[in-house]
């Protein structure tokens, strides 16, 4: 099954249209500022790296809410709809479901909610809390979390190795473009240390951190005759997405 928000190099999708704005809306800004205060008070920064004082911020906010779960919450849209709507329309889907399916709000108040700023869209936002809360938000865009855990165990690919991308089952969530499986490229870096990610991806193969490496693809080895010259696509796959090349692939 190929998902529907990993469709990189897939033609005859029609003409892309480039938008160079970051927001269009002034909306948009405000849902993603909800995301990055969520981010900065998510539950597992009391063990991340760096490691945050999270149990002394004043925050009703008790959760786990990373990028992978933005993701997530986006990815489970029925394809349709998630063509249907904007990129931020698609984030504020998802974090209105998270926060119903933690129990924050039901789905009637969030709707009951919605229906009042849409009538007066002047209303008065509630008021904020604890500077305490704003404080963590602040450092943690400063200094963010970093999925690197601990030095690297043994690398099973080095520079120079051909590899190819397994087509591995995506379920609920995948870090593999879609437009890579089963092509094959050369490796041009090792990261240093190991990588996790912010969840387990089933059967999709990421769970205990891993090494990751920095792929070199040539475009003609990906789209063929549709390919422009000069060229080149990298990508950043963990070790359990990749296989040594067999020697027709070479």
């Amino acid at each position: 099954m190929k998902l529907q928000h990993h469709l990189g190099g897939l033609e005859n999708l029609g003409p892309v249209t480039y938008e160079p704005r970051v927001f269009v809306e002034d909306w948009e800004q405000r849902v993603f500022g909800i995301h990055v205060a969520m981010m900065g008070l998510s539950a597992h920064l009391g063990d991340a790296v760096p490691q945050y004082p999270i149990e002394d911020v004043p925050t009703a906010f008790s959760s786990v809410w990373t990028w992978a779960d933005l993701r997530k919450g986006a990815e489970a849209m029925h394809p349709f709809a998630y063509f249907q709507y904007r990129y931020y329309e698609k984030w504020l889907g998802g974090i209105g479901g998270f926060f119903v399916s933690q129990g924050y709000i039901t789905a009637e108040e969030l709707e009951a909610k919605a229906a009042e700023y849409l009538q007066d869209p002047g209303l008065d936002l509630p008021e904020g809390g604890d500077e305490r809360i704003d404080d963590q938000v602040i450092r943690y865009l400063r200094e963010g979390d970093s999925p690197r855990q601990g030095p690297a165990t043994s690398p099973a690919f080095a520079v120079g190795d051909r590899v190819t991308v397994k087509d591995v089952p995506p379920t609920e969530h995948t870090r593999l473009p879609g437009n890579l499986r089963g092509r094959t490229g050369t490796v041009e870096r090792v990261f240093e240390g190991d990588y996790g990610y912010f969840c387990s991806t089933g059967p999709d193969g990421i769970g205990e951190p891993m090494p990751v490496y920095a792929v070199r693809f040539e475009p003609t080895d990906l789209w063929g005759e549709l390919a422009e010259p000069g060229a080149v696509l990298y990508g950043e796959l963990y070790q359990a997405y990749l296989t040594h090349a067999m020697e027709e692939q070479q």
